[in-house]
């Protein structure tokens, strides 16, 4: 599951991660769950054609939790070694749409035992002291596994992440450094402190 608030570029970065894995020669889904924009959606279709991967589609106003537990149902049966999946964009401090991230997280679970197996937060480099809300926020609605750092490809430096990483010990999975299709790279701590610094 990949969460998160507005606009931090979860679609962009699971369609990243789809031509990443797909790069490596494993089997992923895509799962298009953000039914509250018909533009995720298509978005989603729009990566899964770039990446080369097969996409779920939900219906715009949909039953998200419905439609990943689908996905996980149809990635069962063909096999799939990973399912992706997109959720629409929410403000952390508004509890209505967690709980709606926590029915998915169930849902999953009934789908395929302790799925979702990851839970990543998308968080925006520009971001200042609000992604330490943010993050505290979604740990504590989901138990979070890892997190992805993105728009790192202008003046921000993403330092945020070092008081994220001291205070909630949160693995950094993947960065983004731009808008193309190979522009997700793993995380590498030394090479991530080199660049801070010599922005500074």
């Amino acid at each position: 599951m990949m969460v998160g608030v507005n606009g931090v570029g979860k679609t962009t970065t699971l369609g990243k991660l789809a031509h990443h894995f797909h790069q490596q020669g494993g089997k992923s889904l895509l799962v298009a769950a953000d039914t509250f924009r018909a533009a995720a959606i298509e978005q989603a279709a729009i990566w899964g054609e770039r990446a080369g991967v097969d996409v779920i589609k939900g219906q715009p106003g949909g039953d998200a939790a419905a439609v990943a537990f689908d996905a996980v149902q149809a990635a069962s049966a063909r096999h799939m070694d990973r399912v992706l999946i997109d959720t629409a964009g929410r403000l952390h401090t508004k509890a209505p749409l967690m709980e709606e991230l926590k029915k998915m997280q169930r849902v999953l679970g009934r789908a395929l035992p302790d799925a979702p197996h990851d839970i990543w937060l998308v968080l925006d480099a520009t971001t200042g002291q609000n992604g330490i809300a943010q993050v505290r926020q979604f740990h504590e609605s989901l138990g979070l596994t890892g997190l992805v750092l993105t728009k790192l490809d202008g003046t921000s430096k993403g330092g945020i992440v070092i008081n994220v990483a001291q205070e909630f010990q949160l693995p950094i999975r993947y960065i983004g450094v731009g808008e193309g299709v190979d522009d997700l790279r793993p995380f590498d701590v030394a090479e991530f402190t080199a660049a801070l610094f010599d922005k500074a």
